[in-house]
C-alpha cells in the first residue's frame, strides 16, 4: 500500500507518519522509486501502536520508541509483551522525599513500600520487583499515612480484591484477540483510558451511594 492508504487505514495524518518514521517509531517503507515507498500490515500495526503510546498514553517520543523496540523484539512472549506495554505507561518515579533528603519522608516511604510488598505476597500476585506501579502505590500510601488517613488504608484489601477482579476480566478479554501486537495495542489503550473510566465510575457511584446513605438527592448535590 502507499502512504495515503496507510494514513486512511490508521487515521494518522501523512505528516505525522513521516515524523514517526524519522524518529524511529515506525520503520521506513520499501522503496519503489525516488519518492515512493510501499507499506505492509506490519506498518499498520506498528503505526497504530505508536499512535496509542504517544497520543493516548501521552508518552514522550523517546519513551514510545523504546517501548516499541521492546514490544516488537523477536522471541518475546505474550506475558512479556503485555508487561512491557503496560510498564511503558507507568514510567519509574523518584520516591517522594528522596530529593529533599527528608528522613521522616524516607521512613514513611520505606514503611509504605514494605506494606505494598506484603500485600503482593499475601495475595499471591506474581509481580516483578521493577514494576513501577509498586512505587506509585507506595508513594500514595505514604502520603495518606502522613495526612492521618489511616482509616483509608484499612480499605486497601478491599481495593486489591476489586482490582484483581478487574484485572482478571481485562486480561481474559485481551488474550482472546490472539494477535500479539493487537494485544499490546489493547493493553496500552485500555490502561491509558481505563484509568479515567474507572475513576469516573467511582465518583458517580460515590455520589449515588452518599445520597442513599446520607439522605441527599442528586438535585441537592449538583
Amino acid at each position: 500500500m502507499r502512504i495515503g492508504e496507510l494514513s486512511r487505514r490508521t487515521g494518522v495524518p501523512i505528516p505525522t507518519i513521516k515524523y514517526y518514521m524519522r524518529e524511529g517509531l515506525v520503520p521506513q517503507g520499501e522503496r519503489t522509486g525516488p519518492n515512493q515507498a510501499r507499506y505492509g500490515e506490519e506498518h499498520v500495526r506498528r503505526l497504530r501502536l505508536a499512535k496509542a503510546l504517544v497520543e493516548v498514553g501521552g508518552l514522550p517520543v523517546a519513551s514510545a520508541r523504546q517501548a516499541l523496540a521492546l514490544i516488537f523484539s523477536s522471541g518475546i512472549s505474550e506475558f512479556d509483551v503485555l508487561g512491557k506495554a503496560q510498564y511503558a505507561l507507568t514510567p519509574p518515579r523518584e520516591r517522594a522525599g528522596d530529593a529533599a533528603g527528608d528522613a521522616a519522608g524516607d521512613a514513611a516511604g520505606d514503611e509504605a513500600a514494605a506494606q505494598v510488598d506484603d500485600l503482593i505476597a499475601r495475595r499471591g500476585w506474581q509481580v516483578k520487583p521493577g514494576n513501577p506501579a509498586r512505587r506509585t502505590l507506595a508513594d500514595a500510601l505514604a502520603t495518606l499515612r502522613r495526612l492521618g488517613q489511616d482509616d483509608y488504608l484499612d480499605l486497601l484489601e478491599t481495593y486489591a480484591e476489586a482490582a484483581e477482579h478487574l484485572a482478571d476480566t481485562e486480561v481474559r478479554a485481551i488474550s482472546r484477540r490472539g494477535d500479539l501486537h493487537a494485544m499490546a495495542e489493547a493493553i496500552v489503550i485500555w490502561t491509558a483510558l481505563g484509568d479515567p473510566v474507572i475513576a469516573s465510575l467511582r465518583r458517580l457511584a460515590q455520589e449515588a451511594r452518599a445520597a442513599r446513605l446520607l439522605g441527599g438527592t442528586a438535585e441537592e448535590t449538583a
